[in-house]
């Protein structure tokens, strides 16, 4: 990884206030075709939007925030969300949701980092499974198995890519304690 990226958990106020930020990933990262969740052209009021939701989820305990950050300028260059709040039969149970790169620092173990970082704080948080889905032939599909993460299986024609047409969805899950 870059020297010059560090992660960290945001606290509830910094997500609220490092929104802009955030939501520059999120646009980044959907205007590059990634399928995680909004349709291309994504505006800054709804990214902003999205991530308001989730600033209100860190501040409720439901969800952690990560954030890769450049550590020069304190610039956010990736993401990654631990979601806990699960059904009751579930509380061991912990889904990990939009990781997110910065196309400018791709190829440079930010995503694996925050992918640690991101098991880590589950495991802090008393998870011991993780669940995630990903475009099925993506880089990140490739990341996560290096990762040792499992394939559970292939949904086709689960979402939409940002500019149209359907993409195939493969369903990952980690064990990570016991």
């Amino acid at each position: 990884m870059s020297e010059h990226v560090a992660i960290c958990v945001l606290s509830p106020r910094e997500a609220k206030e490092r929104i802009g930020a955030l939501s520059a990933v999120l646009i980044d990262c959907v205007e590059g075709g990634a399928s995680v969740g909004f349709m291309a052209p994504l505006s800054q009021e709804r990214a902003n939007s999205f991530w308001k939701g989730v600033a209100e989820s860190v501040a409720a305990s439901e969800r952690i925030l990560l954030a890769a950050q450049d550590s020069p300028d304190g610039q956010i260059v990736g993401t990654v969300q631990v979601v806990l709040r699960q059904p009751e039969n579930q509380p061991h149970r912990a889904d990990i949701a939009k990781m997110l790169v910065h196309r400018r620092v791709r190829n440079r173990g930010v995503g694996a980092a925050l992918m640690r970082a991101a098991e880590e704080a589950a495991r802090a948080a008393g998870k011991t499974v993780l669940v995630l889905d990903t475009v099925t032939g993506s880089n990140a599909e490739r990341l996560y198995t290096r990762l040792g993460w499992q394939k559970s299986g292939v949904i086709p024609n689960y979402a939409l890519w940002p500019q149209g047409g359907f993409c195939d969805t493969t369903i990952f899950y980690k064990q990570i304690g016991q």
